[in-house]
């Protein structure tokens, strides 16, 4: 697994995002373009933003039992698999700006560092470890990247 952390890893992955354009064609799943960079900044967001409401302490309980380990293993996203609410995304989105935040939350993610996201409460998860926050986060990026050939 490649890590969000390493800045020549990052650069790659910025590479990916950055052969993206209006004109990219998705290989699987509805979500345009615009749509799929506005789903994975909610990953971002659910860590550096208080736009989400948080679960209560039941579906949090579930959440940890049944999806946590899909999310933060390393066994890779099935094409079109089902996935949480909050990254439901059925509005139009603007490309530019959807990518301009989802390049914003890499670099976000790089400058703190890793020891910053060591033992870190998630959103929905509980404390994670450094490998499984690079696992959520990359994982999720190759995922849709991959989506759109890039």
């Amino acid at each position: 697994m490649k890590s969000v952390f390493d800045p020549t890893e990052v650069a790659e992955i910025k590479a990916r995002l950055n052969k993206l354009t209006l004109d990219t064609h998705r290989l699987w799943g509805k979500m345009t373009i615009a749509q799929m960079l506005a789903h994975c900044n909610v990953a971002y967001e659910l860590v550096y933003d208080n736009k989400h409401r948080k679960p209560n302490a039941f579906v949090k309980f579930m959440l940890k039992a049944f999806v946590k380990n899909q999310v933060v293993g390393p066994k890779p996203y099935k094409k079109s698999g089902p996935t949480a609410p909050a990254f439901i995304i059925k509005d139009d989105k603007d490309f530019n700006v959807e990518k301009k935040r989802i390049l914003d939350y890499i670099d976000r993610t790089l400058e703190l560092g890793e020891g910053h996201f060591d033992g870190k409460e998630s959103h929905s998860f509980g404390k994670l470890t450094i490998g499984e926050w690079n696992t959520m986060f990359y994982k999720h990026l190759d995922h849709h990247l991959t989506q759109f050939g890039a």
